[in-house]
């Protein structure tokens, strides 16, 4: 047998394992819950204080957040924080987004913004002024009065950064619900 027999299939093995650094700052995405789900997420931790929360509470609580696990964690947080008593209802709910929609401003939000250059800043507001999206990247290059393609680049950067997210050609849209509502309220 010849020393190194085998290394090109150890080779090519190599190729695809992981450094323990790359492994660590793998941040695997993470999508809406399912509405099942997502009434789990929300109604186990208060079960497991002995308390409850309405069937349409939880539906109000999923209506509002799409389903996005750190938003239904906030809502739950705030309605627990400002329920009189159990269950936690609808009223409990709608109370608790002023508070929920500060958190969120305040820290989740807001740190996603600063994260991004002047310009960058401009396309996502942009972006919000059209309201809901999806959106067309030649409708928000009319909004900056500018030509889309050299916007590309600006555009490719955003979506690096994970702000954005490109699922068909032309089209853009926010990587987290409810972004365009927070670039509405602080611009």
């Amino acid at each position: 047998m010849f020393f190194g027999a085998g290394l090109p299939q150890i080779a090519a093995l190599t190729g695809d394992a992981k450094s323990y650094s790359e492994r660590l700052f793998n941040f695997p995405p993470v999508g809406p819950l399912d509405e099942s789900a997502a009434t789990s997420a929300i109604k186990h931790p208060i079960q497991a204080e002995g308390e409850s929360i309405t069937n349409a509470a939880i539906e109000m609580i999923y209506k509002k957040t799409e389903g996005y696990p750190y938003f239904l964690q906030e809502w739950g947080f705030q309605a627990w924080n400002l329920a009189d008593k159990s269950p936690i209802n609808e009223g409990d709910v709608e109370n608790a987004t002023v508070a929920a929609l500060r958190r969120l401003d305040d820290g989740f939000f807001r740190v996603r913004f600063e994260r991004l250059t002047p310009k960058e800043r401009e396309y996502v507001i942009a972006m919000a002024s059209l309201g809901n999206g999806p959106y067309r990247s030649s409708d928000v290059a009319d909004v900056l009065g500018e030509d889309m393609r050299s916007l590309g680049p600006r555009r490719a950067k955003i979506i690096h950064k994970g702000m954005i997210y490109s699922e068909a050609y032309g089209d853009i849209d926010f990587t987290v619900p409810m972004f365009e509502g927070f670039l509405n309220r602080y611009t």
